[in-house]
């Protein structure tokens, strides 16, 4: 079940850092009773990695609550975008240029917004656009495809001090003028908030461990 006395917490801390940061509830490999509990204590803000699984849960959902903001955060297949587009409000894994050849093909992207994965530790085995290709790619999606991007976003990785990476993707941002950050997961999301995350994207301290 959803833990609203954590959702709290992170809340305050939000407050306290005097941010307008907001959390995206990372329902995936949960049941829809949980994001269910979650919604009956106002939360709006949910993300799903997968496309199959967002749909189980969220299709009626979204019927019945017209506020909710799903966020799709982790990586999409070319084939999913068609279905992805109709359920998902907010993008934070768009990584290549095919991705969002396909995004502009396959629908109305009126109200849909986009985060750019930025690879800050060059990881071979991770998705996400290296530092010095951004500018081209940022420019190629924004002029080229006139996809509404908003902001960049990075998962750090496992063994470097998280807020070196934020940084990064902070200064990367404001050199490409986007005003927005998506960074920060149940292990460092105080040192997003600190570093101006807009989004951080919380599943296991709100939702316990994920079901396999």
């Amino acid at each position: 079940m959803f833990n609203i006395n954590i959702y709290k917490k992170i809340l305050k801390e939000i407050e306290g850092f005097g941010k307008k940061t907001q959390i995206v509830a990372v329902s995936k490999n949960h049941p829809k009773t949980s994001v269910e509990s979650a919604l009956s204590y106002g939360v709006r803000i949910f993300g799903e990695n997968r496309v199959q699984e967002a749909k189980a849960k969220f299709d009626d959902l979204k019927e019945s609550y017209k506020n909710i903001e799903l966020h799709l955060t982790g990586p999409l297949q070319t084939n999913k975008v068609k279905e992805a587009i109709r359920l998902f409000d907010v993008f934070h894994t768009l990584d290549r240029e095919k991705l969002a050849r396909e995004f502009v093909k396959n629908g109305e992207l009126y109200n849909k917004k986009f985060f750019i994965q930025v690879n800050t530790g060059r990881e071979k085995n991770k998705s996400g656009i290296y530092i010095e290709d951004l500018n081209q790619f940022v420019n190629y999606c924004t002029n080229d495809l006139s996809l509404n991007i908003v902001g960049l976003m990075c998962i750090p990785p496992v063994n470097d001090k998280p807020k070196e990476h934020f940084s990064i993707l902070s200064n990367e941002a404001k050199k490409n003028n986007l005003s927005k950050l998506s960074m920060g997961m149940s292990s460092d999301y105080t040192e997003a908030i600190e570093l101006n995350a807009t989004y951080i994207r919380i599943g296991t301290s709100l939702f316990g461990k994920r079901l396999k």
